[in-house]
């Protein structure tokens, strides 16, 4: 036997050879094989609808993008918030350089005033303990 698609070719020799009920059998059978397929073919197909699918597609690649951007921005905010970091240590560092600044500056004022206070000391002609009679003694010069 030979079987196509739509058709069967039978070979006449092969089917007389066999036994009165086998070919009953085999004729029963094929008798349903048709039915069964004329029924299938015979029913209304449902197609499948191609919406689902590519609301489903749009929706894996809507989430894709969320998490792409999700990654992205994540990114993003962690090199901002090392910027500000930086920015702030730069900052303090600016602050700790002007106090700096400022007390070499007190400093030198400081040291300044000393200096001219012990210049001062040391141009005294007179101790400051015997100021009181320097100046009875200027005071007697002059008269």
């Amino acid at each position: 036997m030979i079987w196509n698609r739509r058709a069967q070719v039978e070979e006449p020799a092969e089917l007389e050879a066999l036994d009165p009920v086998l070919q009953q059998s085999l004729a029963h059978f094929k008798a349903s094989v048709h039915a069964w397929s004329a029924d299938v073919e015979s029913r209304p197909r449902t197609v499948m609808s191609t919406a689902p699918r590519v609301r489903r597609l749009a929706v894996g690649w809507a989430l894709a993008l969320l998490l792409g951007l999700g990654g992205v921005s994540g990114v993003l905010l962690k090199r901002q918030h090392r910027e500000q970091l930086a920015q702030q240590a730069q900052q303090a560092q600016e602050r700790q350089l002007e106090q700096q600044r400022e007390l070499d500056a007190q400093r030198a004022v400081a040291q300044q005033n000393l200096l001219a206070k012990v210049e001062s000391d040391i141009s005294r002609e007179v101790p400051s303990a015997m100021e009181p009679l320097a100046q009875l003694m200027t005071d007697d010069a002059t008269r």
